[in-house]
């Protein structure tokens, strides 16, 4: 009878220490996963926000969708107005086919040259093509891109004229130049300052050759010869270049994504043969070379 009696005790022992156990076990806390585990949570997003890519960065431009360009419009065969009143020139179609590449609207427009710097700086435009020589000074003022040309100084005389072969022949004359242009600095080195007579374009001074209201006129080798060419001027070139110079497109200094997007247009337009078609149209030759 005693050991009949001792079973249920025994059973009753049995179940309370597992109920114990498994209360226990209920409430402690879960294993810890290991350390070196991959979290099942998304990673943070990084705090700085990576830059843009700049084929993506938006052009700073006068009018959206156009490239705004100036220059002078009153040197032909660089820039001029036809019959029409068309701005057309070698400048305008280089700034017509960089436009293009760009993926912009040309927007060719004209401003005295003597103000042209600061209409650019002003913000009546976004680029001056307009053949203007990179300068040191200019510079300082302005970005510039790679040079779209290359010309130089050349002095210009009447074809009756025999005295003047040399830049030296030209201490005491009466030189004509550009108003405001790089050959007016040139010419006050060669003469008198007060001898220096200034004109608003360059066919103006070339024109006052024959008569002999000036003795001689500095400007580029490109005018000149195309001056004699299609207006038929009775003038020669004579001596060497005065110097050589890049003639380069110039651009606001806080715009630089425009001056690396001209450039590489440029660059491009030279590699495929459309700058050297441009040229000998104009020119008959390739004005880079």
């Amino acid at each position: 009878m005693r050991k009949k009696g001792l079973f249920p005790v025994t059973l009753l022992v049995s179940s309370l220490v597992l109920s114990i156990l498994g209360g226990c076990a209920s409430n402690a806390a879960p294993p810890q996963s290991p350390t070196n585990a991959t979290p099942s949570t998304t990673p943070s997003t990084p705090s700085t926000t990576p830059e843009q890519p700049a084929s993506d960065v938006k052009l700073k431009l006068v009018h959206e969708g156009k490239l705004t360009f100036a220059m002078s419009g009153l040197l032909k065969p660089l820039n001029y107005k036809d019959t029409n009143g068309v701005l057309t020139g070698f400048d305008v179609e280089i700034g017509n086919e960089i436009a293009k590449r760009i993926g912009l609207e040309a927007n060719p427009v004209t401003n005295p040259w003597e103000t042209i710097l600061q209409g650019l700086k002003g913000g009546k435009y976004d680029a001056i093509i307009g053949s203007m020589t990179h300068t040191e000074e200019r510079a300082k003022q302005v970005d510039f891109t790679e040079p779209y040309y290359i010309s130089g100084g050349q002095i210009f005389i009447a074809e009756t004229n025999d005295s003047i072969k040399t830049q030296d022949d030209l201490q005491g004359k009466v030189i004509g130049v550009v108003q405001a242009s790089t050959h007016k600095e040139v010419a006050e080195t060669l003469t008198d300052k007060t001898k220096v007579k200034g004109y608003p374009t360059d066919i103006y001074a070339l024109q006052d050759l024959v008569p002999g209201r000036v003795d001689a006129v500095i400007t580029d080798r490109v005018v000149g010869t195309s001056a004699i060419k299609n207006q038929g001027l009775k003038i020669k070139a004579t001596g060497e270049v005065l110097n050589k110079e890049n003639i380069a497109i110039a651009v606001t200094k806080d715009n630089p994504e425009l001056t690396k997007k001209i450039n590489e247009a440029i660059k491009a337009m030279i590699e495929d043969g459309t700058y050297e078609q441009i040229s000998v149209k104009w020119f008959g030759s390739n004005l880079l070379k």
